[in-house]
């Protein structure tokens, strides 16, 4: 007996719709506009819905009718400005856009501004899809990750361009992993690093692979570059079946000009503010979504928990956020608007962060909301009820200038800028942060990460090793982008891999097997992670040792019971018969040493346990003795 058909659901967007959609709030809207199959009177095919109010008329062209201006007009169904349609036999896989006719006469041929799917660049048609097939199997994941406390748990984030990660050797032109293949790839290297989460730069749709993604063509679809929609769902569920969670860069700042896209997207300035001054980057060239719309607010909300529920996103990056936030940002006097109050807030902007925020953590308690903020505009992470703007953590940009300055020193001139590094600490408790070392940081002519260091090669590497032992060891969630592992020394290209025949040689090899070594302290020990963002967490042991250029501090768990001493020497002098003060006499033992010879370095030795001597140091009444080899960095357990 044939298996009977299941009926298709009929979608259909009512008076309710439309009112909740007008008032900014129909956070399921993409479930309505855009194409979705349907059935109608026991008919199947295809069900569009695109809003644009100021049209004469809404036409859908495509594969389906060999483009045909005419053949498929959508009707304009209240005064709202939605437009829809449904026509039979339409079905997955053809190439479509909305002709849309302005009162001038004027016929702009528009990708779909909530298209699950679209062509492979150059070309940019929206693509019929089903994106409700897909088998998800991580439901542990997704239990467990709503139950725990992101502020207590050990955040290591892994960002990485998954087109420019690793190349793939069939020899095509682009080079690029399938979503599914790049699952199978970076699923092993992750869990063997132990990263915790991975941070996807440029899944979005967005016409140029030299923007990375940050100027977004399709916000309501995966790139094609590396597949489907169906496959980004499996790499997504594949990171998650093995502990993995996933950031995506999301971009809500603005938007491109092309004219396929949302700019000027029904003949008027329907996304984007209609006054240039608040509606254009000039800098960058781009469009400035209206925040003050209900329906644009309800576009991007909407869109943020799109991701969240239909692809089980656990963080959303915001890009771009202190553009957001100042109505001057890049702008010349003349060329921004002040205010109601005179100033150069954007309260429409704040106003749209709290509504962000208090949605997805309302309804999604364990998916990260993080700003990139670069300014000292107060409560980022703030309560919402306490006038903050709600995100769970904000990128420490003051701790990235000042880490990536003072490690570019000679190290003669390091003992000037003794405070650079710990500066951040006085400030720590002001926000949640994260330390990021991201893709800004190795690229326009700044150098890779090992090549910012100073020195002869070995030394560079011994730097970068006592760099990142500081790093993980500062209070604050933890952030590097891919390559940065092992010591990648060409700065970054989207246009190529990384240079993975690098861990031929014994120092790159070295400083990844480091990175492991100190992921897995990390993740291992409560002290490093549980007290993140208050002196509850911290102590400085001595961080006055300017004439020598060493920094030495604790790290303590939430019941003080555990604690790991941190000892690093930012010079190429050997301090021997180095003392430190520690709190008791109980033996100390040795968990990490930056110069031994396994990693690349000089094999300097430690003892592995240090018993304390009944003598004051460091303000504390024991201290223990060892001698500290140039640029190392050594954890002791207290």
């Amino acid at each position: 007996m044939a298996e009977k058909k299941q009926k298709r659901e009929t979608v259909f967007i009512s008076e309710a719709d439309q009112y909740v959609f007008a008032q900014g709030s129909h956070y399921d809207i993409y479930k309505k506009l855009g194409a979705h199959l349907s059935e109608e009177d026991g008919k199947e095919g295809m069900f569009f819905g695109v809003w644009a109010p100021n049209a004469e008329s809404v036409h859908v062209v495509g594969t389906f009718n060999d483009w045909n201006e005419t053949s498929h007009q959508l009707h304009k169904i209240g005064p709202g400005g939605i437009y829809t349609g449904f026509f039979e036999g339409i079905g997955t896989g053809e190439l479509y856009k909305y002709l849309i006719t302005t009162p001038d006469g004027r016929k702009l041929y528009k990708a779909d501004p909530f298209g699950n799917y679209a062509e492979l660049r150059p070309g940019n048609a929206s693509i019929t899809t089903d994106i409700t097939n897909f088998k998800w199997s991580d439901s542990t994941w997704m239990t467990n990750r709503d139950k725990k406390d992101p502020m207590k748990e050990p955040i290591a984030i892994y960002e990485c361009h998954i087109g420019s990660w690793m190349k793939h050797p069939d020899g095509s032109e682009d080079g690029f992993y399938n979503y599914r293949e790049f699952a199978d790839c970076i699923v092993e290297y992750l869990k063997e690093l132990r990263y915790t989460h991975v941070e996807l730069m440029g899944i979005a749709e967005h016409p140029f692979d030299g923007s990375w993604g940050y100027q977004v063509g399709g916000y309501y679809a995966p790139t094609s570059r590396y597949g489907t929609p169906e496959d980004f769902m499996y790499l997504v569920n594949k990171l998650h079946k093995n502990k993995i969670g996933v950031i995506l860069d999301w971009v809500p700042a603005h938007f491109p000009r092309d004219a396929f896209g949302l700019a000027e997207f029904d003949g008027t300035c329907l996304f984007e503010h209609p006054d240039p001054r608040l509606g254009e980057h000039p800098d960058w060239g781009t469009k400035i979504f209206n925040y003050g719309k209900t329906e644009v607010k309800n576009y991007l909300i909407a869109n943020a928990l799109f991701w969240i529920k239909e692809f089980h996103i656990d963080g959303l990056r915001v890009d771009a956020v202190a553009s957001m936030l100042y109505l001057d940002y890049g702008k010349k006097d003349g060329q921004w608007v002040a205010n109601k109050y005179g100033g150069n807030k954007n309260l429409e902007a704040i106003e749209f962060f709290k509504h962000f925020n208090s949605v997805i953590h309302g309804g999604f308690p364990g998916v990260l909301t993080i700003a990139e903020e670069s300014t000292a505009w107060p409560k980022v992470t703030g309560d919402i009820m306490d006038d903050g703007l709600g995100f769970t953590f904000k990128w420490n940009m003051g701790w990235m200038h000042d880490f990536c300055e003072y490690m570019k020193l000679d190290p003669l001139f390091r003992r000037n800028n003794h405070y650079a590094m710990t500066f951040a600490m006085s400030y720590n408790s002001s926000e949640n942060y994260i330390l990021p070392l991201s893709h800004d940081e190795v690229v326009h002519l700044k150098c890779s990460m090992v090549n910012k260091m100073p020195g002869y090669q070995i030394d560079k590497y011994a730097n970068l090793r006592l760099g990142y032992t500081f790093m993980f060891g500062h209070c604050g969630k933890k952030l590097l982008f891919m390559g940065q592992e092992f010591g990648q020394e060409r700065e970054w290209s989207e246009a190529r891999e990384l240079d993975w025949f690098l861990l031929e040689n014994p120092l790159n090899k070295g400083m990844q097997d480091y990175m492991k070594e100190l992921l897995a302290l990390y993740n291992d020990n409560p002290a490093m992670h549980e007290i993140d963002n208050d002196w509850g967490g911290f102590e400085w042991v001595n961080c006055d040792d300017m004439d020598r250029s060493i920094y030495s501090f604790i790290r303590k768990s939430a019941d003080g019971k555990k604690k790991l001493l941190f000892v690093l020497n930012m010079t190429p002098m050997e301090r021997p018969y180095y003392c430190v003060g520690v709190p008791d006499k109980k033996k100390v033992k040795l968990l990490l040493n930056s110069d031994d010879i396994k990693f690349g370095g000089n094999g300097h030795e430690i003892p592995a346990e240090i018993k304390p001597t009944e003598e004051e140091c460091d303000q504390r009444p024991y201290r223990i003795t060892f001698d500290l080899a140039a640029y190392t960095a050594a954890v002791f357990q207290l």
